[in-house]
């Protein structure tokens, strides 16, 4: 006599996460739009910068900025200095300067938060982001970010071009509590 064959747990649960993730990834998609990211330098922005609370802070006011700070990006993927120190309230205005031969970007976030973007940036290429912790630089050209630090905590700067980030390519921010040096 025949049994009917039966999925087993496992399996039916390794099929349901597969499906949920492809779900979730084309969910992404669709409300993320897609652009091209090149090695060209993106558009000037227009307008006003939009300020968008961030678990590492929020867009500041150049004018605010006590600060500022001189980043190097180069083609061994690393930045120089790899450490920065701040404190919390802080407004710091960012020079970031590419000294290589290729598209570098300096892109202040989480661990978490560049991790994710740096696994889309693997998988998507060619698309292009536009925010007001984001610099892009061509090769031998300077960007600037101004960003207000209002939380403490560990944060971290990174290059997310695909590869990049894989490459070590990567900073910490380390962001002390107000009244702490």
């Amino acid at each position: 006599m025949n049994e009917p064959k039966t999925i087993s747990h496992a399996r039916r649960t390794a099929v349901t996460r597969m499906a949920l993730s492809a779900a979730a990834a084309a969910m992404l998609l669709l409300a993320t739009p897609a652009r091209a990211h090149t090695d060209k330098p993106h558009a000037p922005k227009k307008g006003p910068v939009v300020k968008e609370q961030k678990d590492w802070g929020i867009a500041g006011d150049a004018k605010s900025a006590k600060r500022s700070i001189e980043v190097g990006m180069a083609d061994n993927m690393r930045f120089t200095p790899a450490r920065i120190d701040v404190r919390q309230g802080e407004t710091v205005k960012f020079v970031v300067r590419n000294t290589g031969k290729v598209m570098h970007e300096f892109v202040i976030g989480t661990k978490s938060e560049n991790g994710k973007h740096a696994e889309m940036m693997v998988k998507f290429p060619n698309m292009e982001h536009d925010e007001p912790y984001m610099a892009h630089v061509p090769p031998g050209k300077t960007g600037e970010i101004v960003w207000t630090f209002n939380r403490a905590g560990e944060f971290e700067f990174a290059c997310l071009i695909a590869g990049h980030y894989q490459g070590g390519m990567v900073g910490t921010i380390m962001v002390a509590p107000a009244g702490k040096a």
